[in-house]
């Protein structure tokens, strides 16, 4: 009898083809429906490379002041979610509320009962709008509640990096920093079929709704090995505190077998191509903001792990640090990356959709025998 070879995590298996986006082997870049993400980072505003991911075109400037319109208008919370919003504690962990709320917008939306409304991809496209447009709010009102402030409204005049920054701070930073933060959307909005790409993936194979999926999605993202790494990123910042600190930090951390995050990838084996983007952006901040000391511990740990590992930063390391200069909290980390990577999830779920199969795996049974009760 011919042993079954196990996958474990699904490593190497592939399951479908995708167009959304892939990495290049011979570039080490990642590339959004043909474009490598450095390129849309240097050039594009963060509503173009969500209507990229969803249409597979940048759009045209008509297109794009169209969809601009649509999504400003889609901004401001039903009374019900702000209600929702006031019954959760305030301390409760941001990526738990905002997979809250997500789900409460899933039952404000009737089309979802309509014959074939699941999964009408011109109704999931209007979804993934929704969505797009919300989150920020959502988001910036959830730090706003943490540090006990009001909700600030979105800004119909703003475009998507701005308007996230003012509801969220109430003021509009540098256009240094506006340009860090559009660029840190970009660059977390899509990754192929990672963890929870792949979630939402399994959930749209049942021909549950988008709604569903994004919420299957959240809560894979909130996972310390997929999205928490930002997070646990300036943890470890907080933690050994000043460069002179990392050397003893980082061999007490491997003798204890501690897991580093920010640093590994699955995909990439020479280099998370999106780090150099990012870490570009970080400088800015930490030129602008005077902070050399966190300047040099970013470079110090950055040096010693991968002289000791052979293993390089994602894009999880630069992120942390430049949120944190940005004003947000730490627990913050990680529903920003999901008001970025909610434009991935739901082109994947509509390209589920357009070609489905029931995602279902068999598994190796390695328990007891069959036995009887009273034998």
């Amino acid at each position: 009898m011919t042993e079954t070879e196990i996958k474990k995590g699904l490593a190497g298996v592939v399951v479908d083809y995708t167009a959304v986006s892939k990495v290049n082997a011979e570039t080490n870049s990642l590339l959004y429906r043909g474009y490598p993400v450095q390129e849309l980072a240097a050039t594009q505003p963060f509503e173009a490379v969500a209507y990229l991911l969803w249409h597979g075109e940048l759009p045209t400037s008509e297109q794009l002041a169209e969809f601009e319109r649509l999504e400003r208008s889609l901004r401001p919370l039903d009374p019900r979610t702000v209600a929702l919003l006031d019954t959760i504690p305030v301390d409760a962990h941001p990526m738990d509320i905002v997979r809250t709320v997500v789900s409460q917008l899933g039952t404000f939306d009737d089309t979802l009962h309509r014959p074939g409304g699941w999964t009408d991809r011109e109704l999931d496209l209007g979804r993934s709008v929704y969505l797009f447009a919300q989150l920020p709010t959502i988001v910036a009102a959830v730090q706003r509640r943490r540090r006990g402030l009001e909700p600030i409204p979105p800004r119909g005049d703003l475009d998507y990096s701005r308007n996230f920054l003012w509801m969220t701070f109430g003021e509009l930073p540098s256009e240094a920093a506006v340009d860090v933060f559009r660029v840190s959307m970009v660059l977390y909005a899509e990754h192929s079929f990672n963890a929870s790409t792949f979630t939402a993936r399994v959930i749209a194979s049942t021909t549950s709704d988008l709604y569903s999926a994004v919420v299957g999605a959240i809560g894979a993202l909130k996972g310390p090995l997929h999205g928490g790494a930002n997070e646990a990123v300036m943890h470890i910042f907080d933690e050994i505190r000043t460069a002179g600190n990392v050397v003893p930090w980082l061999d007490r951390a491997l003798a204890e077998k501690r897991k580093i995050m920010g640093f590994g990838h699955r995909v990439y084996k020479h280099g998370d191509s999106r780090v150099p983007t990012m870490k570009a952006a970080l400088d800015v901040l930490l030129a602008e903001s005077g902070r050399d000391d966190m300047a040099e511990l970013y470079a110090t740990l950055e040096a010693e792990f991968v002289a000791r590992k052979g293993i390089y930063p994602n894009l999880d390391y630069p992120s942390g640090p430049a949120y944190h200069l940005l004003g947000f909290d730490t627990e913050i980390f990680t529903p920003l990356f999901i008001a970025a990577r909610v434009t991935g999830w739901t082109a994947h779920v509509m390209e589920q959709a357009a070609a489905n199969a029931l995602i279902r795996p068999l598994s190796a049974y390695n328990g007891v025998d069959e036995r009887h009760i009273g034998a």
